[in-house]
């Protein structure tokens, strides 16, 4: 059963960022709640109040809410109207579908002089006869009541007949109280014998299906101990259904059973209701069977591919820097704190929600120069892993970083000096003229300073003819 606790009404204040003594309106509708309670001295300022659809059996508590205007107890258990003398700005009070038959207690209302809206439709009052007449004249200041606006010529008229309407609402009234005491007995006489039959279930556990050893000390034919495991899981199986069989068959029944509709049997019905939730959280429990632990790697070393996430992603091999890139598809709203990345030279791990998503790579990365980030639009989380130079493929021996650097020195060396050798010219094959001594002095010319050697012909050129009028070259 609820009850009305601090955290109830900070969960239900979020509007007012969970503050309560400054909470204007608060719903506590369909809470289960039996009992009215606290509210009165954590929220004084209250102006609306929903309790709706509870198990509330007295009005209680509220009179120090002095600012309260509309307070909703339709659906509950209320009998009587009692304790509102203090709510002095209420203007709107809804009872419908409760078990109000003292209709005399609305007289408690006449304190609350700005109450303008009424509603007792839906309880027994209700179908007294001159039950309007009477509220109508007892409550002047009503403007409203089960939703029909009081007329000025209705108020006149009560108020005349209002003696003899008394006096009919007071037989009435007293005719169900006493109706109402033979069913409250009869309640708890059907109680009690619920109660006697459920004591009697427990004190023989022996019809639950339990086995017990002989006196002698060795195990009856009917023993459990001596059945295998398999037999045991059967009957244990064959218990469940059967148990659940007749469970079925009480619910069926207690359906079926006419009742009156009083508190006791709305008590009752709840109840019965929250027996068979426990009872099928207890079966689900036994049927839940523990998982077991995922396989990610075997024994022998190897690491496996797993998605239970089920997430889509997508592996790029990124070539021009040299990099491994997976985009994994996490859930956009998902919190960050929520995601482990585990990143090894061979294979990538994610737990997502304590779910692996494991990835094999096609080639090793650098774990310590990998990065992880993710997107702020999509949710995407991206993890760049740097390749190194070794490539694996399969059970292939990979090659060392530092043989893979040597080799290439080696290699780019020996194309050098290819180029070299390609380039190089042997003078002993080809023949130049002496680019220096081509150009004579000549004494003439005021405007060389120094002297320059003469061009001598080569010894090696035989077709060498030296032109004297043939100028030099500048």
């Amino acid at each position: 059963m609820g009850r009305i606790t601090e955290d109830l009404i900070r969960r239900n204040a979020e509007h007012n960022d969970c503050v309560i003594f400054s909470l204007e309106e608060l719903s506590l509708h369909q809470q289960e709640i039996e009992r009215l309670e606290h509210i009165d001295k954590w929220c004084r300022d209250l102006k609306i109040l929903y309790l709706q659809n509870n198990l509330i059996g007295k009005i209680e508590n509220v009179s120090k809410l002095k600012r309260l205007e509309y307070l909703n107890l339709a659906l509950n258990n209320i009998e009587k109207i009692e304790n509102l003398e203090g709510c002095e700005g209420l203007t709107k009070l809804d009872l419908t579908v409760n078990f109000i038959g003292e209709l005399s207690s609305i007289k408690t209302l006449q304190h609350n002089i700005h109450l303008k809206e009424l509603f007792l439709m839906g309880n027994p009052c209700a179908d007294f006869d001159g039950y309007r007449q009477f509220v109508v004249a007892t409550l002047q200041q009503l403007k409203w009541l089960d939703g029909k606006e009081i007329e000025r010529s209705e108020r006149i008229q009560a108020l005349q007949n209002f003696p003899v309407i008394e006096q009919q609402i007071g037989e009435q009234e007293r005719a169900y109280c006493l109706r109402r005491a033979k069913d409250k007995e009869e309640a708890q006489r059907n109680l009690r014998e619920e109660e006697g039959n459920e004591a009697k279930g427990r004190s023989y556990p022996g019809f639950e299906g339990r086995r017990y050893a002989d006196i002698r000390g060795y195990s009856t034919p009917f023993s459990v101990e001596s059945k295998d495991h398999i037999q045991a899981a059967e009957g244990q199986e064959g218990e469940c259904n059967q148990k659940k069989f007749k469970d079925s068959e009480d619910d069926l029944e207690f359906w079926n059973k006419p009742s009156l509709f009083t508190p006791e049997s709305r008590l009752e019905t709840l109840r019965h209701m929250e027996k068979q939730r426990k009872d099928q959280e207890k079966l689900s429990e036994k049927k839940k069977k523990v998982k077991p632990p995922r396989i990610l790697i075997t024994k022998d070393g190897k690491a496996l591919n797993v998605n239970d996430p089920k997430l889509d992603f997508s592996l790029k091999d990124d070539e021009k820097r040299n990099q491994i890139i997976l985009d994994l598809a996490v859930y956009r709203y998902m919190d960050t704190s929520l995601i482990d990345v585990d990143v090894q030279p061979t294979y990538v791990r994610v737990m997502v929600k304590g779910k692996p998503f494991q990835l094999v790579l096609p080639a090793e990365v650098k774990p310590d120069s990998s990065s992880a980030k993710r997107s702020q639009t999509t949710g995407h989380l991206v993890i760049c892993m740097p390749k190194v130079d070794g490539v694996i493929t399969g059970w292939r021996q990979t090659s060392k970083p530092g043989e893979s650097t040597l080799d290439s020195s080696r290699e780019h060396t020996n194309q050098r000096s290819k180029q070299i050798e390609k380039l190089e010219v042997d003078p002993s094959k080809h023949s130049f003229p002496d680019v220096a001594n081509i150009v004579q002095e000549k004494k003439h010319r005021p405007r060389r300073v120094q002297s320059e050697p003469k061009i001598t012909a080569s010894e090696e050129d035989p077709d060498f003819e030296d032109n004297p009028e043939v100028p030099p070259l500048i």
